[in-house]
């Protein structure tokens, strides 16, 4: 890990998230940030977390070792173009954002294949903005780092081992097979989200009956409709052909449900849910390897004072002892999640019946 100087283009959630991380783990090193707000890079300061209270050129910050850009996706491209007269010559850029074909073709039309490599780190939130970021947001989460041809194997090497000790997953994919995934998995549920929100606000009544009574199912598929839209009109903007291709594929499965529902075909309606069902308990929750499993669950807090301490006690009641407590905020859930941590599957699996009969809201992962 012999970055010793890093830059930040952009200081918010994803950026000011992974500069806490590397100022908790590693306080000797130096990081430096511009931002679009000057309070924001006032504020890293005064939290000590970078080394300038006032913004720095970009001809400064191309001077450092490494280089995070975390803007938008279009806008990462503008600032790669304009960074590209001063950077040093053993200076790596990489970007957090989750499209990376554009940024891959700039990089390559401006001579800087043997210094980019593209990163994806998939945390985040609905929030957004520095005063959201934390030290902790890319703790088991996947990192996913796509490397040019061009770029020498060690600085990849040098990259991943770091993005490793910060407490994620290091995975390596080729650019185009990292935007066909993201599209699947990620950019498409936003859509559908956002889609499924903006239905409801059209169709709802003037009394507000839906929004009045939504919860459960429908707060869980649309929580990732609070997300920025500026940062997805980047996206859809940037990942457009891809996205394009898996929405028709997901416009041809919603055609062929509704045709069977149409139908009033019930083996393939059982059938449609079943297959669902089956991927999608097959999905691990615990991750192998060399991070240990653990035995988590989340739970909603009631909004009532000794709300925690009402739940240690049915746990405690019923010989359940909590190896690890803490209240959460991240991307999957809102705030005043409680994260509860079991000593095993067992108690785990109990801990869950429990507080289901209870009538808490618990999620699994």
């Amino acid at each position: 890990m012999a970055f010793k100087n890093i830059g930040f283009i952009g200081l918010g959630l994803i950026g000011g998230s992974i500069a806490r991380t590397l100022k908790r783990l590693y306080p000797e090193k130096k990081l430096y940030a511009t931002s679009g707000h000057l309070s924001t890079v006032q504020e890293a300061y005064n939290d000590q977390i970078i080394e300038n209270d006032t913004q720095l050129s970009l001809e400064e910050i191309g001077r450092l070792d490494l280089i995070f850009l975390c803007a938008p996706v279009q806008k990462n491209i503008e600032y790669l173009k304009q960074l590209k007269p001063y950077l040093g010559e053993y200076t790596i850029v990489t970007d957090v954002g989750s499209v990376k074909s554009d940024i891959h073709e700039a990089a390559s039309s401006l001579g800087l294949s043997h210094c980019f490599i593209g990163g994806h780190p998939m945390a985040g939130s609905e929030k957004t903005g520095y005063a959201h970021a934390t030290a902790y947001l890319l703790e088991n989460a996947y990192y996913i780092l796509t490397p040019t041809a061009d770029c020498p194997a060690h600085a990849v090497e040098k990259l991943t081992a770091l993005i490793k000790s910060l407490g994620a997953i290091a995975i390596v994919l080729e650019h185009h097979a990292h935007d066909h995934a993201t599209a699947t998995i990620s950019h498409l549920p936003h859509i559908v989200a956002a889609t499924l929100v903006n239905l409801v606000k059209q169709l709802d009544d003037k009394q507000e009956t839906m929004k009045t009574i939504a919860a459960g199912g429908f707060k869980d598929i649309t929580r990732i409709a609070s997300s920025s839209p500026v940062m997805w009109e980047n996206i859809c903007l940037s990942n457009r052909a891809q996205i394009l291709d898996i929405m028709d594929r997901f416009d041809e499965q919603l055609a062929h449900i509704r045709a069977q529902i149409a139908d009033a075909n019930k083996a393939s309606i059982n059938g449609f849910f079943q297959s669902a069902k089956d991927y999608r308990d097959s999905i691990t929750i615990q991750r192998s390897g060399p991070i240990k499993k653990v035995f988590e669950l989340y739970c909603d807090l009631i909004d009532e004072a000794g709300g925690i301490a009402t739940i240690a006690t049915i746990l405690a009641s019923n010989n359940l002892s909590i190896k690890n407590i803490g209240i959460i905020h991240n991307r999957e859930f809102e705030e005043g999640v409680l994260h509860l941590e079991m000593y095993d599957a067992d108690s785990l699996q109990k801990a869950v019946e429990l507080l289901r009969k209870y009538h808490y809201t618990v999620y699994e992962r």
